[in-house]
């Protein structure tokens, strides 16, 4: 783990945070605010609620700000792609965008009062003309108020 990521577990599961990854989209503070409440230390209360709840809420974040693992790491072999934050495919659905138009789909999601999130292999072109080549995923600013333009840094909270 890189410097200032942080892990949280139960009996059953490990919750993996990267905070230079989250884009606050809030999926997991609306989502389940007895298990992540950033108003409380640690943020994140593994003892809130079922492990199957929140798997359900970490495999809805966008990025991979949040992802997950069994503790059991034989149950980790069996996971399927219905989990895409498990720590297995996240990984597997960054190398499946590795190239863009490899065939891989582009999905474009707008985040209710926040980004644009883009996954999948694609080339941004700026306003200067200049074009970069990206693949996995990325947040675009639709509030303007970024610092990190074009992509969020989270400042429409």
């Amino acid at each position: 783990m890189k410097a200032g990521e942080r892990k949280y577990k139960n009996k059953d599961i490990t919750v993996y945070w990267k905070p230079s990854s989250c884009i606050h989209a809030s999926e997991c503070t609306h989502g389940l605010p007895e298990v992540f409440n950033p108003d409380k230390k640690p943020w994140i209360n593994m003892d809130g609620s079922h492990t199957e709840k929140i798997i359900e809420v970490v495999d809805k974040c966008p990025v991979d700000a949040l992802t997950w693992k069994w503790n059991d790491d034989k149950k980790n072999e069996t996971v399927g792609e219905e989990h895409p934050n498990h720590i297995k495919n996240r990984g597997r659905a960054l190398l499946k965008n590795d190239d863009t138009g490899s065939g891989s789909e582009t999905v474009i999601k707008i985040m209710e009062n926040g980004p644009c999130i883009i996954t999948g292999g694609f080339i941004l072109e700026r306003n200067n003309g200049s074009r970069s080549k990206f693949s996995g995923t990325l947040s675009l600013c639709r509030c303007g108020k970024s610092k990190l333009k074009p992509f969020c840094d989270g400042s429409h909270r």
